[in-house]
């Protein structure tokens, strides 16, 4: 494609072309006429009689030969100090004796010009995966959040008033815990995300045993399977309740592949990692909740904006539902 100052286009190229190999214009009035000068009126004319139109198009301004190009070795290095060290063009450019800007020029060519592109843990470049349809890949996980105290908790009226409103509510339920302190208690937030299309389901329960995370499982294939996914295979870490052998049996018994992570490798459960803290900042923290069932109660609508309505940047800025094509009636 032509650039945006480029005086004549290839369909202008061919006009002109024509007027003087055809028409029989001289070179001077056609130029005159594209406001462009009489040479480069005889070059097109000259192409487009050797060339015919074919001639008429874009051509790549690269040369044949760049003797003054990085050596590769020179790049390798330049490669390795970004993966290994995580520097910046000055600090590479420092070590091996070269300006910044070939050193960022060197970057961007080899694609690692932007630390996000890089793990962070390894060094090497990001391998990100995305399985091709839904129900191929589910990730499950557990994340823990605190009770609120009646009244509201720290992060929304401070420590001082937090710590009363948690000695208000232990008196009233009679919770003590270590040292007769306030016992608000955890929720266990039970996620599960379909890797293909991001649709996330999500239960609150009281602990993160292995027979409730069958349960939550049982209940999120039966959920999915309505909205037309069957599911494959899931994908969890190595928490004790995903390592027993009820876990192993349950997967069995619903024909579903189980897959475990590398241990304290929480990169390959990403996609969940990074829910839990669009789930937190949408929904546990995102307002005010004056106590725990009132923060409770608001979990499955936030969830139905998520799934349905909550544009996702993996997905090209549309909510996680658009992606599931075998579910009746979603494009009405």
């Amino acid at each position: 494609m032509s650039h945006a100052n480029a005086a004549l286009t290839p369909r202008a190229r061919t006009r002109l072309a024509l007027l003087v190999v055809q028409s029989g214009w001289t070179y001077t009035a056609a130029a005159k006429m594209f406001m462009v000068s009489p040479r480069t009126a005889k070059k097109w004319a000259d192409r487009y009689r050797a060339e015919g139109p074919n001639g008429m198009r874009d051509r790549s301004s690269r040369p044949r030969t760049s003797p003054t190009r990085t050596p590769p070795a020179v790049v390798k290095r330049i490669v390795r100090l970004r993966w290994r060290h995580r520097l910046g063009p000055v600090q590479i450019g420092g070590r091996i004796g070269l300006p910044a800007s070939t050193v960022h020029a060197v970057l961007r060519r080899c694609r690692v010009n932007r630390l996000s592109h890089i793990d962070r843990v390894t060094g090497e470049p990001l391998r990100r995966y995305e399985h091709p349809h839904p129900g191929s890949l589910l990730h499950v996980d557990v994340t823990k959040f605190g009770n609120i105290p009646d009244g509201g908790g720290h992060r929304f009226v401070g420590r001082q008033q937090g710590r009363v409103n948690g000695s208000a509510t232990a008196q009233r339920t009679g919770e003590r815990g270590k040292h007769s302190r306030p016992k608000i208690g955890t929720a266990f937030v039970h996620t599960v995300i379909d890797d293909h299309s991001r649709l996330a389901y999500a239960e609150i329960c009281t602990d993160e045993k292995a027979d409730t995370a069958i349960a939550v499982l049982r209940r999120a294939i039966a959920w999915f399977a309505e909205r037309g996914v069957r599911v494959e295979r899931v994908l969890s870490d190595n928490g004790s309740c995903y390592r027993s052998h009820a876990w192993r049996d349950a997967c069995a018994d619903l024909a579903i592949t189980h897959k475990r992570t590398r241990p304290y490798r929480p990169q390959t459960n990403g996609k969940i990692e990074r829910f839990h803290r669009t789930l937190a900042d949408g929904w546990a923290y995102a307002r005010f909740y004056d106590n725990t069932p009132a923060r409770n109660s608001a979990l499955p609508g936030w969830l139905h904006f998520y799934n349905h309505h909550r544009a996702h940047s993996a997905l090209g800025g549309k909510p996680p539902v658009t992606r599931l094509t075998n579910l009746p009636g979603h494009h009405s």
